[in-house]
């Protein structure tokens, strides 16, 4: 069998790697964004950098291809290790002498990653929210008056920068982004039994006066009835929730609740291939 590195499965910022015999993961590179290295199985030698650019970004004013000098950490992960990886730091796998005696040896890791957004983002969010404004929406063009129309510009953009600050970018990120595509079978089995709140950032549950309660996330805006709220909690807490317990402890319709939430996107139901991403990963000695 010929050595073999391949990425064995992706989905959104995430990846596993599965490599045999001594062959590399990737070849020294920087990501920009954050990297959560999970060592699952054999095991796999690293070497990190420091970075040669200052947060670096996929899009910048300029290149970033010579690799530090600085090396930060070497060594070898085992099963259940976990490693953080900074932005713009260099690095690179390998399983050279991680091989058993025969070449039979493999190694399995899956890295995270986690994505944050920057000034840049804020202000390309801003030239989004400037197409409210008519005064943005003119054709530029040689004016009779270049200062006066530089002056309109540049003072109403300032005043979108105050009046949109980065907080209420970041927030409505939140509130907004949907979640990636999970697998539904939309009843076809049956009532779901477990469900999982699928959404990138935790939901927003706002209670009013009107004896009513508001779930905000993924996009989605929905209104329920305020007694709802003790089964929302462990519906939206991020673990997989047993439909027929919160209808026990709650003594409310449970699977309704569920129901709703899956149809807006919100919940997913936590079948095997879900519920698996909640249990251990790594593998024991």
């Amino acid at each position: 069998m010929p050595r073999a590195a391949v990425v064995v499965g992706r989905a959104g910022t995430g990846q596993h790697l599965l490599t045999s015999k001594d062959a590399a993961g990737f070849e020294l590179h920087w990501d920009d964004h954050d990297v959560l290295v999970v060592q699952l199985a054999g095991e796999k030698s690293w070497e990190v950098r420091g970075a040669s650019r200052p947060v670096p970004m996929f899009r910048d004013a300029e290149p970033n291809t010579e690799p530090s000098e600085q090396i930060v950490w070497t060594g070898t992960m085992a099963p259940g290790d976990v490693m953080h990886i900074p932005r713009g730091h260099w690095h690179q796998a390998t399983r050279t002498d991680r091989d058993a005696e025969d070449g039979s040896g493999f190694s399995l890791h899956v890295t995270f990653g986690i994505v944050a957004r920057t000034g840049a983002d804020w202000v390309a969010w801003l030239a989004d929210q400037a197409r409210d404004q008519e005064l943005f929406r003119h054709d530029l063009a040689h004016h009779d008056d270049p200062e006066a129309q530089s002056l309109a510009l540049s003072g109403a953009v300032a005043g979108l920068a105050q009046a949109r600050p980065p907080g209420e970018f970041l927030v409505g990120r939140r509130r907004a982004q949907r979640p990636a595509r999970h697998l539904s079978t939309f009843g076809a089995f049956g009532p779901p039994e477990r469900v999982v709140c699928v959404a990138e950032f935790p939901p927003e549950i706002d209670t009013a006066d009107d004896g009513t309660v508001t779930v905000v996330a993924a996009g989605r805006r929905i209104r329920f009835a305020a007694k709802a709220l003790p089964a929302l909690r462990p519906l939206l807490s991020g673990n997989p929730a047993v439909v027929a317990d919160v209808a026990a402890e709650t003594g409310l319709d449970a699977a309704r609740i569920a129901e709703k939430l899956m149809r807006e996107n919100i919940c997913a139901e936590a079948g095997p291939e879900l519920s698996s991403g909640y249990t251990g990963l790594a593998t024991t000695g």
